[in-house]
């Protein structure tokens, strides 16, 4: 049976190692998609339509086609078809050089009927918008949930509080942009694809071109970032691989910064109006909600509430409301940033109202005893009895202040990946699966799990992920499923390997297999014996030990509850907000490599703060366009502004869990809460920009 063991008594689990893959990105060697070049390779381009809403009439390609250079071009909509927001993709071509791509798609003559459009969420809502959708409204029915009596909660309650808050549309700003090569060999089809899901990919290729699943092959040998937005190949894929079918060539298409911001996905923005009720002690007794969002052309605006605490009484109704925008894909805990925000920045405006310390309030309503215990170490870490207890009480032109934010996350993996582990004669050993890495340093958890099992480094296994050849299916990299899912199938396969080895190495040298060790790179006996590793597998000469792994439901755990806590210092002459420091407690289960998971944490973090001060998609209403697509206008946080970001990896369980979600949640509640007990002012939508502080402090000295 395996198990994970005490991790105080392994030299690898739970401590500091260093990627596997670190030299080889930062000497450049390491082949993300946009590196694959093949022989004979052409380069795709995709029209996109510059209007948000419109009738296509007409579409020529043979300007196009007469390009010197032009291998393929084709038509991705009909005559006839509506355009639904801008960026939408019209037509692509593949040509010789990148230049002479450009030069065919300027040559692709189409007209079009322009429509009406929205791209508000409120005015998206009104009975007279334009309708997005032929098949459906605007918003849609609303998804109403409620529990206990509403009407009794508000009569028990002491105070009642009620606010509006809104969280703006955040685009995915992968380092590495949406794209694939794409090679037809006959009716197979190999595709170099930035993805999270290698196996998920191969399929939605497999269907797409009505072909057998094993005729596509897959490879994801190293990504830059996805953040959920890259489960599938998109358009950009299916059209890459039609480009490269038509013109008998790989092809490389990867989409430009500009369409990243306009149709690689984003996360929805969101409205909540809320009404709450507490006693004067401060129990939650009655929580209302009204919320709606936009997805854009898509649907899924979705969010929790109530989040994290416990209300006896509620009722929330939720819906979705399309516009002339691109579509949402999954984003880094999608929902919860949203609801995390609405909620603690209502936990902190109840226990102003009580005059209630906002720790204490959430001390009363929290039922979960992680979080109870991550509560005091994040409070004493930040030093909570530093608060202002009188908001914006602090003196001169800078000001500081202190807040807190709360949540939670499923993760927990689950069955379905397949992986093996081989241990040859000449000592390597190598283990295989079919999961790709996001960026969060899977090789390395996977080369820990079987080197801490074997007696052996990290740098002596040899991984072997990102690839569907081998036939060994694992699920999707995001919803901080990935180590859950993976690290319980190579425990278990490199425990039956060794064991397998073990007996035969025992029949070898007559031993018993119970008596045999594997520590510190060599065999050992019982009775004193010891062998290096490779003189122990020597033994197997013209053999190989291979042994397949299985699912393990005990070595892995869902639910990860955090807590952080935020210093900010606020301009009152510039509106300019400076987070000085982030304490993030996280849970985080069993650890298996200390520094990937803080490096997790960290990178929530981040998200985190640029979701609560920087990222916001501009459209203009006027014109249905996104006005700040790229990355001067559409501001993300540089080294200058990323703060202080204490860690704090709680160690709750003896069983593996994923954080990729998590630590991204608490950080923009904390520091719309902090920012409040600095200036006294509340800032009730994101990002918390300085024009809006201003404009609070403004109206708060005419008040």
């Amino acid at each position: 049976m395996a198990e994970w063991g005490d991790p105080k008594e392994s030299s690898l689990i739970g401590k500091y190692v260093q990627r596997l893959s670190g030299p080889s990105k930062v000497t450049g060697k390491a082949k993300y998609t946009y590196d694959v070049n093949l022989p004979g390779m052409l380069y795709g381009r995709i029209l996109r339509s510059h209007v948000p809403r419109g009738i296509l009439t007409a579409i020529n390609l043979e300007d196009a086609r007469s390009v010197s250079g032009v291998k393929a071009v084709i038509a991705l909509i009909k005559e006839g078809a509506q355009i639904r927001y801008e960026g939408q993709e019209i037509a692509a071509v593949a040509a010789a050089t990148p230049d002479i791509a450009e030069d065919a798609i300027r040559a692709i003559q189409f007209d079009y009927d322009e429509l009406e459009f929205v791209v508000d969420l409120e005015e998206a809502r009104r009975d007279d918008a334009p309708q997005i959708r032929d098949w459906e409204k605007n918003q849609s029915k609303p998804r109403i949930d409620d529990r206990g009596d509403l009407e009794v909660g508000f009569a028990q309650s002491d105070v009642i509080v009620e606010a509006t808050y809104s969280t703006q549309v955040q685009t995915h700003t992968c380092l590495e942009p949406h794209g694939h090569v794409a090679k037809w060999d006959g009716d197979h089809l190999t595709v170099w694809a930035s993805t999270q899901a290698v196996f998920g990919t191969r399929r939605d290729f497999a269907n797409h071109f009505k072909i057998p699943e094993d005729q596509v092959r897959v490879i994801t040998e190293h990504m830059g970032g996805g953040f959920g937005s890259k489960f599938g190949p998109g358009v950009e894929g299916t059209t890459v691989a039609r480009l490269a079918r038509e013109s008998k060539a790989p092809v490389k298409l990867m989409l430009t910064r500009k369409a990243e911001h306009l149709v690689a996905g984003n996360r929805p923005s969101m409205i909540q109006h809320v009404k709450a009720g507490a006693t004067k002690d401060g129990k939650l007794m009655a929580y209302d909600l009204v919320g709606y969002g936009s997805a854009g052309n898509g649907g899924g605006a979705g969010f929790t509430g109530p989040y994290v605490y416990n209300v006896p009484n509620y009722r929330t109704e939720k819906s979705s409301v399309a516009t002339n925008a691109g579509g949402a894909r999954a984003f880094r805990a999608p929902g919860h940033p949203q609801g995390a925000f609405a909620m603690d920045s209502l936990m902190d405006e109840i226990a102003e109202k009580l005059g209630i310390d906002p720790l204490e309030i959430r001390q009363k309503n929290d039922d979960n005893q992680i979080r109870q215990d991550e509560y005091v170490l994040g409070a004493k870490e930040i030093g909570w009895h530093r608060r202002r207890k009188i908001s914006g009480s602090d003196k001169g032109i800078k000001k500081r202040g202190i807040g807190m934010g709360s949540g939670q996350w499923g993760g927990g993996g689950g069955k379905g990946t397949k992986a093996r582990v081989s241990i040859h004669a000449d000592g390597t050993v190598e283990a295989v699966t079919g999961t790709q890495d996001l960026g969060t340093g899977i090789r390395t958890v996977i080369a820990i799990i079987v080197a801490d099992e074997l007696g052996l480094q990290p740098h002596h296994i040899s991984v072997k992920i990102g690839d569907t050849a081998p036939g060994l299916p694992s699920g999707g990299s995001g919803g901080s499923q990935t180590t859950a899912s993976v690290a319980p199938v190579i425990k278990t396969a490199v425990v039956t390997a060794k064991s397998s080895f073990f007996e035969y190495l025992a029949e070898q040298i007559g031993q018993s297999p119970q008596d045999l060790v594997a520590k510190d790179g060599k065999v050992l006996t019982k009775s004193g014996e010891e062998m290096s590793w490779q003189q122990a597998t020597a033994h197997l000469g013209m053999d190989t030990i291979t042994e397949e792994g299985h699912w393990a439901e005990d070595l892995r755990e869902g639910g990860a509850a955090g807590t952080q806590f935020a210093e900010v210092e606020v301009d009152t002459e510039t509106g300019h907000v400076t987070v000085i420091k982030i304490v993030a407690v996280q849970d985080c289960g069993l650890i298996l490599n200390r520094l990937t998971t803080e490096s997790q944490i960290n990178g929530g973090v981040v998200g985190g703060l640029n979701y609560a001060l920087l990222e916001n998609r501009i459209m203009d209403p006027q014109t249905g366009r996104m006005i700040n697509s790229n990355l001067i206008d559409y501001k993300i946080a540089g080294p200058t502004e990323i703060p202080e970001i204490k860690a704090i990896a709680f160690d709750t369980d003896q069983k593996v869990t994923g954080i990729g979600e998590p630590a991204t949640i608490p950080t923009a509640g904390a520091i719309a809460n902090a920012v409040y007990n600095a200036i006294g002012v509340r800032i009730r939508s994101l990002p918390i920009t300085p024009d809006k502080i201003l404009t609070k402090l403004a109206e708060k000295g005419k008040a």
